[in-house]
């Protein structure tokens, strides 16, 4: 029974009630998964795949929902996960590494045929060659601008076909079609669409983002940022070493100019003061590398030589 309405709940819906809870305490990461078109063996199958890794939960969405609510009394972070939990969601409690889970759950994909209505998660091709079907059918490819020829009285297709693009939804056709040619074209298992990971949510394709990877942005951000502070003045840590290097050349240019030297100016007014000296100091020490360097030794000559000599 709930305490604030006074509804009673089946045991099922405790049940779940409590292990929801249970896995909102006890894991700090959570896969929001969509499961459209996978069947209980299937998902039976993922279970077994991914058990001591983590955990899959799945149940109505409102009743989901109302157990977050609940939960975000004593953690409001989970308010991140609320906007998710909707169509035909599932969640995969974890605490190990993201991207292995996700590489588990995504592996395990059905084949399917397709079905009238369905929206295409991918484009199908039909293929060139034999079809299997007799002389009298070339009506129904005619129908879906299928080009083709008798071949040993069987149609054959001449050029590959773009049947059904993807997102696009499935006609009664293209599935009749699919069908006579025996061709299974998709495959359904669970999609990850959001990861929930101690009150921040973002894509799955975050994960595959590699650690050079997140040190170009960071870099390139930093870039940006102290391009930007120093347009318009205004200091930040990113602009800090430019404004430093600024300031130097500027009371080097001050040092050159006028008398006033300082230690670390001193090198740059001599080099203005006598540049052969430095021009000098190069070769010098290039001449020294080449005195240390040991001298070859030239071949001996062999002592028969003489004997081969034309004019003895």
């Amino acid at each position: 029974m709930s305490a604030e309405t006074g509804r009673v709940f089946s045991d099922r819906k405790i049940e779940f009630s409590q292990r929801l809870k249970s896995y909102l305490t006890d894991y700090k990461s959570i896969l929001v998964v969509h499961a459209d078109h996978v069947g209980s063996n299937q998902l039976q199958q993922i279970r077994i795949d991914v058990r001591g890794k983590a955990v899959i939960l799945m149940g109505k969405n409102t009743m989901t929902r109302r157990i977050i609510r609940e939960c975000m009394v004593d953690n409001p972070k989970l308010e991140a996960l609320l906007p998710h939990i909707q169509s035909n969601v599932g969640l995969v409690f974890t605490n190990c590494d993201l991207k292995e889970v996700r590489d588990t759950l995504t592996s395990n994909q059905m084949p399917a045929a397709a079905r009238a209505g369905v929206v295409a998660p991918c484009d199908v091709y039909i293929p060139v060659g034999p079809t299997g079907c007799d002389p009298g059918q070339t009506s129904f490819f005619q129908a879906l601008n299928i080009p083709t020829k008798i071949v040993k009285g069987c149609i054959e297709i001449t050029n590959e076909v773009h049947l059904i693009k993807k997102s696009e939804k499935v006609g009664s056709s293209e599935v009749a079609l699919l069908s006579k040619l025996n061709i299974r074209p998709f495959s359904y298992g669970l999609v990850i669409k959001q990861i929930y990971d101690n009150g921040s949510t973002y894509a799955s394709e975050v994960l595959d983002l590699s650690e050079s990877d997140l040190i170009a942005k960071f870099s390139n951000a930093v870039s940006v940022i102290a391009s930007l502070g120093l347009q318009i003045g205004y200091p930040t840590l990113a602009t800090l070493p430019h404004s430093l290097a600024n300031a130097f050349k500027t009371m080097l240019a001050v040092a050159v100019e006028t008398g006033y030297s300082f230690k670390q100016a001193e090198k740059f007014k001599e080099y203005l003061a006598n540049p052969d000296a430095f021009k000098v100091a190069a070769p010098a020490a290039q001449a020294k590398k080449e005195e240390a360097a040991p001298a070859e030794e030239e071949p001996e000559e062999s002592e028969d030589e003489g004997d081969f000599d034309l004019f003895d």
